[in-house]
């Protein structure tokens, strides 16, 4: 018996979840997006003297990767190595560098600033405040950020003005003010059927969580699947209103 039927006769229904959207997306207009990626990336990297990505290697974040190394920008790769990420995530990461012959620097958190967490508030106790899930995402990403743009004059990120309510202003260049260097959001007018255009179309390596209903991936204990036609943020932090779904990294 198929699951459909095992789950119809006990009078269950799964609920659909999100898929990977359709799109109409000629490969001329693919390559005409791309282009002006490209272009994008290059001059980012001409005008500053260390360039780095952050990358999830989520959707968006594998479009940015893909076209650095097709552009030939320079601009190092890295990634926050969290401690409560996917397994799938961790095992995407070696896939990439695989793939693409890409070193991407694993930065983690200090032991000494998630002991101290714990200490205060319980491993998951990013579950019961606003405050306390600001202090994990505090000691486990936005420290690790600090220290891996250490040097760095510019920042890139994968972040798109559809994505959010708070990213609906979002421009291609911004100062990080926290930082005093620059930084970019080269996706930041690119439509959800774009990205996965590209991604399909030019045979980008998709993360896996994304073909069981993930649009957005980050930490696992904060991450989840959503419904068909729920907004794709809605697995992120879903115990929070819908305006409290940053983590910190990109907020002024």
């Amino acid at each position: 018996m198929s699951n459909t039927e095992n789950n119809s006769s006990s009078g269950l229904r799964r609920p659909e979840l999100w898929a990977i959207p359709q799109h109409n997306i000629t490969a001329t207009a693919l390559d005409a997006k791309a282009e002006v990626l490209y272009e994008r990336l290059k001059t980012i990297a001409a005008e500053h003297q260390d360039v780095r990505f952050a990358t999830s290697l989520a959707a968006e974040d594998m479009v940015v990767t893909d076209a650095i190394v097709k552009s030939g920008a320079k601009i190092s790769l890295f990634t926050l190595a969290t401690g409560r990420l996917h397994q799938e995530t961790i095992e995407m990461t070696a896939q990439v560098q695989k793939h693409y012959g890409v070193s991407i620097a694993s930065v983690a958190p200090e032991a000494g600033d998630v002991d101290a967490f714990i200490a205060q508030y319980g491993l998951n106790g990013f579950y019961d405040t606003e405050e306390a899930k600001k202090a994990c995402c505090g000691a486990r990403k936005i420290k690790p950020l600090n220290k891996a743009l250490v040097g760095a004059d510019a920042w890139l990120t994968g972040q798109r003005r559809e994505q959010a309510v708070t990213r609906s202003d979002l421009p291609l260049r911004e100062l990080d003010d926290a930082r005093n260097i620059a930084k970019y959001n080269p996706l930041f007018d690119w439509t959800e059927p774009e990205v996965w255009a590209y991604l399909q179309g030019k045979q980008v390596p998709i993360h896996p969580l994304h073909f069981q209903g993930y649009p957005s991936i980050g930490c696992e204990p904060c991450t989840r699947a959503v419904k068909a036609g729920e907004d794709i943020r809605a697995g992120r932090w879903w115990w929070l209103q819908k305006d409290s779904k940053e983590c910190g990294l990109h907020v002024k």
